[in-house]
């Protein structure tokens, strides 16, 4: 998905390209984890699709849920989702900043290799 570091820095157009559509994928991922939690707190909770979209908002961004949960059924998905939506948020912003650290690194290779530093493999 990268260029290797023996090769040339990749042109700013192609590099924000690829920055939105990392960030295309990491909208993609949250997007999905919380459609995900939208339906189970209103399949488990009864809850309208507002105040599901409130508490799997707020369990997404990390603050807690927003209505306290009636059913063991809503307890026990809420406790799974939060598991989820921990990994689903930070796998969307490693998605989201892997090409700005690939390419610091890659610039970081680059200036070493032309000022006659190690070059490893």
């Amino acid at each position: 998905m990268f260029e290797h570091r023996s090769k040339p820095l990749l042109p700013r157009k192609a590099y924000y390209q690829r920055l939105a559509r990392n960030a295309g994928i990491g909208a993609l991922v949250i997007a999905g984890a919380l459609g995900m939690g939208m339906l189970g707190y209103h399949s488990f909770e009864q809850m309208s699709w507002v105040d599901a979209f409130v508490n799997a908002a707020m369990i997404l961004s990390g603050m807690g849920p927003v209505t306290t949960l009636q059913t063991e059924g809503g307890k026990i998905f809420a406790g799974c989702y939060a598991l989820f939506s921990g990994i689903a948020f930070i796998t969307s912003l490693g998605v989201v900043f892997a090409p700005a650290v690939h390419r610091f690194l890659h610039k970081f290779h680059l200036e070493e290799a032309a000022r006659g530093g190690k070059k490893n493999g």
